[in-house]
């Protein structure tokens, strides 16, 4: 009678069969490596800072990571100089820039070309986009996990572009770059850095056309901009 079946007949009698610690030891340890491997998951490998400009808008074209894409018209990747030493990041896309699938339009973006104008910057020699490349419903602010969704295209567009400065427009944009929750009025008049990118907060077009006191400050800023890339 082999070793194997003795212990089978020897356990359906009730009698308790010894079995060296070490071959219990290995039998363990062989069944617990079979558990985790099971229990592993296998993740998705995100490749994304490593593409360049067309693979990148390709799967920002294709990305379904949240609820945002299941409602846009497409999406609004970005426009301007790729080469760009001023890049300004907005919030969101809004009706208007999903329909155009461009960043800032209508009436925000005239005041957003104007703005650049005063301080000698064409609107066509910087890169402009948003933290997020849908547009949320009614246009309301991304939620956190549209913009962690978004957040690994934006650093890659800021990689490819290497910009000298980087223009917060709005508040959302200045929380999600900063990384922080302080008021605007406590983020604007301050040369932040983000990776060693110097980045100035200003405030978003929309807001200061609906608050028309606040242009001076606005003005403040963009002269604070300027004279940070003069010195970079």
């Amino acid at each position: 009678m082999d070793n194997s079946t003795r212990l089978q007949y020897l356990e359906a009698m009730g009698i308790d069969v010894w079995v060296p610690r070490k071959q219990a030891v290995v039998e363990i340890e062989e069944n617990q490596a079979v558990s985790d491997n099971e229990s592993i998951p296998i993740e998705e490998v995100d490749n994304t800072l490593t593409l360049g400009w067309d693979e990148l808008k390709q799967q920002v074209n294709e990305c379904n990571k949240c609820d945002l894409s299941q409602f846009r018209k497409q999406i609004v990747f970005g426009e301007g100089n790729i080469n760009a030493e001023w890049m300004l990041v907005g919030e969101a896309p809004n009706q208007d820039e999903d329909s155009a699938a461009k960043p800032f339009v209508a009436q925000s973006g005239f005041l957003l070309t104007e703005m650049l104008r005063a301080i000698g910057v064409q609107r066509e020699s910087a890169y402009i986009t948003n933290i997020v490349k849908c547009s949320p419903a009614d246009n309301k602010d991304p939620k956190v996990n549209e913009l962690k969704s978004c957040d690994s295209y934006l650093k890659r567009q800021i990689g490819l572009v290497k910009p000298k400065l980087i223009l917060a427009v709005g508040r959302v944009a200045a929380h999600a770059l900063l990384g922080t929750k302080k008021p605007i009025s406590e983020l604007r008049g301050i040369v932040h850095y983000m990776d060693d990118i110097p980045v100035v907060v200003v405030y978003h077009p929309a807001y200061l056309l609906r608050s028309l006191l606040e242009k001076r400050k606005a003005w403040q800023d963009l002269q604070l901009a300027l004279k940070t890339y003069q010195e970079k």
